[in-house]
């Protein structure tokens, strides 16, 4: 077909595209330096080691119980500093889990996943709209339960793939062989989903990395349907998620900012629903599109037989910062609206959060000391207060207290 673009117009065409090809591979070699400065000499990341004090308060018994089980030997070993302190790995404090678990008064004190009967938690974390914290919530809610002694699997379903960088897999440099989701949910010959999953740098937590690749689910889909192949296709990340179903308490799937094939296939997969909120009028006003457009779509699957029942749905306020006044009366709003479905802790706006990203870090990996004290107590304070909230959701939908 013919065009009216002059040969100029044309060769700008093709100019562009080969600078934004350019700039592209310019950036993944940059971010792939600065990942081999940052975390030499193999590039791995490795997670701190925590203070008695913050191992105390995590397994929940007292910093002086820590200290007699050391002195009598039982447990492992921590690592003692020049001044005497003593620092845990997380692998040690997972070792002093199920040391604990063997004397508690009560079953789960420290090791609080599934028991027999129990179903796993499958946790969308989910937003129509970008910039609304999605990935930081998802990422550090992932953190927080393998910290707290659950077995945890990450899913990163967004094809921006933030979390699986914060993870310290390079999506355009580790996975240029597949690697994601996708290979365990695509129509002609999927995987098994244990070959994608990746043990990470903290115990107890896995992760299923993401890159540009989990588009093709979205492009190969309206094809597939077309040609009667597809199926019941929102059942894909379901019936590969019921491959790992003994391996895992949880799974906490960081999902894409749309509601394409993908989202819709999360949704039906999800136990508990978490819906991410920035308390801003743009923001709301994006979110009552979304759910409008949610409940549509999940009103066509379940004329198709699917169960979209869930366990829980909560709405989570994320970069709240209380000193906003136009921010407090939109949190307001939206507490009288829904009442006890917002998470009583919001998520507060603070540099800490965004400072630990720059190093590709979330609070639980970054020192204390690199911070303002003040500062980073007041940021972790809001972003635990979240998480433990949502463990408690987890254990009232097992039947427990």
């Amino acid at each position: 077909m013919a065009t009216n673009q002059s040969p100029a117009a044309e060769a700008l065409h093709e100019d562009l595209n080969q600078l934004i090809r350019e700039h592209s591979e310019w950036l993944a070699t940059q971010l792939h330096n600065q990942r081999e400065s940052l975390f030499p000499p193999d590039a791995a990341k490795m997670m701190r080691k925590f203070t008695s004090g913050e191992a105390a308060t995590l397994l929940g018994v007292n910093d002086s119980y820590l200290r007699k089980l050391h002195l009598d030997g039982k447990g492992p070993s921590p690592e003692l500093t020049p001044g005497n302190r003593r620092l845990y790995s997380v692998q040690d404090m997972l070792d002093l889990r199920h040391l604990l678990e063997k004397t508690a008064r009560k079953p789960g004190d420290y090791l609080p996943g599934r028991r027999e009967g129990d179903h796993m938690q499958i946790i969308g974390v989910m937003n129509f709209k970008g910039g609304s914290g999605k990935t930081t919530t998802s990422a550090h809610l992932a953190q927080r339960l393998a910290l707290r002694g659950y077995r945890v699997l990450a899913i990163d379903l967004d094809p921006q793939a933030s979390m699986t960088a914060l993870h310290g897999v390079q999506p355009e440099v580790d996975l240029q062989d597949g690697g994601t989701l996708y290979d365990a949910i695509r129509y002609d010959d999927p995987a098994p989903i244990a070959s994608v999953i990746r043990k990470t740098y903290i115990p107890n937590l896995d992760l299923i990395p993401g890159n540009l690749e989990l588009m093709e689910f979205e492009h190969e889909t309206p094809r597939a349907l077309a040609q009667g192949q597809a199926g019941l296709f929102f059942f894909r990340v379901k019936q590969a998620l019921e491959q790992v179903d003994g391996d895992y308490d949880v799974v906490v799937i960081d999902c894409p900012p749309q509601l394409g094939f993908l989202t819709m296939s999360a949704l039906s997969a999800a136990t508990g629903v978490l819906v991410t909120i920035h308390p801003e009028m743009l923001d709301v006003m994006s979110m009552s599109q979304f759910l409008r457009m949610t409940a549509d779509l999940m009103d066509v699957i379940a004329e198709s037989g699917a169960d979209m029942s869930h366990d829980w749905m909560r709405y989570v306020l994320t970069r709240y910062e209380p000193s906003d006044a136009p921010q407090n009366r939109i949190v307001a709003f939206l507490r009288t609206m829904y009442g006890d479905k917002v998470l009583n802790a919001p998520m507060l706006k603070s540099t800490a959060i965004s400072d630990a990203g720059l190093t590709k870090q979330t609070l639980y990996e970054v020192e204390r000391s690199a911070f303002t004290r003040s500062t980073y107590d007041r940021a972790i304070e809001s972003v635990n207060a979240v998480n433990d909230e949502i463990s408690e959701l987890i254990q009232q939908t097992w039947g427990r207290k």
